[in-house]
């Protein structure tokens, strides 16, 4: 095997995707900012019980782990930023008011999440925590539409569900964690023979209603086949309340759908769910939502809403930027010419210098002028 061969799904970024990338990244931030959040960086790696505490298996599966050789302990490197977050929120700021953090780093996955993706995302993400209304659900899904929209993404659409819908519908009954589990990732892949196995000894009611999860999914005519199919759960009721508000509060801006079975990522959400697609990805571009539970593994429950995006995923869906126009300077010992090209750079120009007896190749520059020497002046000309 040849010594450059990389890892499956491990690859180079070149200079033409590497650039609008890291563009991205900071037009990313910039909108966070512009809604008060607050950047932070936490570390790559982890002592593992910090890193994948509360967060379940899924997780745990998806984490590279190695021994530290300082002090033996097993570290694990991120698969995800959202519980270094809350720890950061819970133990180094220990603010009692609303905390607004974002962040943007590279992750590590064990398996890719989707065919052809990166098993390094790129991960930017923004939580809010300390609020437990859903002002803080919307803004959440507000701040990820501006990302996108920010990002050129044409054709968002929103799909929302909630948790706690299928959680009361099985509330009093008696369930292992193992039969939880199947029942959740049947009514994810809306898998109706194996959610008939499944909850067969389930209460009559209980039974009914999962079962109507699974043909809940579509526009806010939904919503209402939801009351009617749903109502002897009060509480289903009123998160379905919940999820109709906020789809009225973005339905003006964006096309939102429902999808009540939808329970990928059960063990971490807390509450509403929402998930952003569009047309030229098959899988969600972003996907957040409120996890309440969070913080709790490190002592300071807090009440969190956000989402996250892989920004290598984002830059696939997304037009290809121009060409950054440049100028050509020949190589000369001038000194005139040298402050020239500070001045010009100073300004934020772009200036690539003609290195002797060697002809200059880039991908993501082209240049427009060129620098030339007139009447004693160093003056721009058009390239031709």
């Amino acid at each position: 095997m040849s010594a450059w061969v990389l890892p499956d799904h491990i690859a180079d970024v070149l200079p033409s995707e590497a650039r609008h990338i890291e563009e991205l990244r900071r037009s990313l931030l910039d909108v966070a900012a512009t809604y008060g959040y607050e950047l932070v960086i936490p570390p790559l790696m982890e002592y593992l019980e910090s890193l994948l505490t509360g967060t379940g298996e899924a997780l745990d599966l998806q984490t590279f782990k190695s021994v530290d050789q300082i002090s033996g302990r097993t570290v694990g490197i991120r698969a995800d930023s959202t519980q270094q977050v809350a720890r950061i929120d819970a133990h180094l700021l220990n603010r009692a008011g609303v905390t607004r953090l974002c962040y943007c780093g590279v992750a590590l996955h064990t398996k890719p999440e989707r065919p052809y993706a990166s098993r390094e995302p790129l991960q930017f993400g923004a939580e809010v925590y300390g609020h437990t209304g859903l002002e803080a659900d919307l803004e959440a899904i507000e701040l990820a539409l501006d990302c996108v929209n920010k990002a050129s993404v044409t054709g968002p659409i929103v799909v929302m569900g909630d948790v706690r819908i299928a959680r009361s519908l099985m509330g009093g009954v008696m369930l292992s964690m193992d039969t939880l589990r199947n029942v959740h990732s049947a009514l994810a892949a809306k898998d109706a023979s194996s959610l008939a196995a499944l909850t067969r000894d389930f209460p009559a009611a209980s039974r009914a209603g999962l079962m109507a999860l699974l043909e809940l999914y579509g526009d806010s005519a939904v919503l209402s086949q939801a009351r009617e199919r749903l109502a002897d759960f009060p509480a289903a009721l009123s998160v379905i309340d919940e999820l109709e508000w906020l789809g009225q509060q973005i339905g003006d801006r964006v096309q939102v759908s429902y999808d009540l079975a939808d329970l990928r990522g059960y063990a971490y959400y807390s509450g509403m769910r929402f998930t952003i697609y569009v047309n030229r990805c098959n899988d969600a571009l972003v996907r957040g939502g409120r996890y309440d539970e969070v913080g709790a593994a490190f002592g300071r429950n807090r009440p969190a809403a956000g989402f996250s995006l892989d920004i290598k995923q984002l830059v696939t869906v997304v037009a290809q930027r121009a060409l950054q126009t440049a100028i050509l300077a020949p190589w000369s010992k001038d000194d005139s010419l040298r402050e020239a090209i500070r001045q010009l750079r100073a300004q934020g120009q772009v200036v690539i210098q003609a290195l002797p007896g060697s002809a200059s190749e880039a991908d993501e520059f082209r240049c427009s002028q060129k620098l030339v020497l007139n009447q004693g002046q160093w003056q721009l000309q058009p390239l031709v």
